[in-house]
């Protein structure tokens, strides 16, 4: 098994473990999910995440995708990123903290382990920070040399 086969299916199994530990059945349908989104390079829109499960579960519903997407998220089994075409999701970088630098253009991910979160001033006392993330949009260095006019 390669190195990479093994990431697979253990991204796979850290987003079945995540979903059994909220009590939910894993069903065939679960498990397709969490290997659409381990085998993914990039992100997925709703819309690219339904056209594949239809392909193997004719009868799925938007709907279903689209909340079974909301929910992973806000168990933190996917992140969810708001890009120029609209929302997308890809499987959480489980390894450890840290945030993405996100071209615009291509949607290359940069990933920087600095957090700036300790150097926010002034938050309110009485908030409790459960999570946070810090994004930051752009283009990279190949994206940079185009022009941009077009694309806005």
């Amino acid at each position: 098994m390669g190195n990479h086969e093994h990431d697979l299916q253990e991204t796979v199994q850290e987003m079945v473990n995540a979903m059994s530990a909220k009590g939910w059945r894993i069903t065939d349908q679960r498990k397709s999910l969490a290997m659409l989104f381990a085998e993914a390079e990039g992100y997925l829109s709703p819309k690219d995440v339904y056209e594949s499960m239809r392909q193997k579960y004719p009868g799925v519903s938007f709907d279903t995708v689209y909340r079974n997407l909301r929910l992973l998220s806000e168990m933190g089994v996917l992140e969810q990123f708001y890009l120029n075409d609209g929302l997308k999701f890809r499987a959480r970088c489980q390894s450890h903290h840290h945030h993405h630098m996100i071209c615009v253009q291509c949607e290359k991910t940069v990933t920087f382990e600095y957090c700036p979160m300790k150097f926010v001033p002034q938050l309110p006392d009485d908030f409790q920070i459960m999570n946070h993330r810090f994004e930051i949009f752009g283009y990279c260095s190949d994206c940079a040399k185009l022009p941009h006019e077009a694309h806005s």
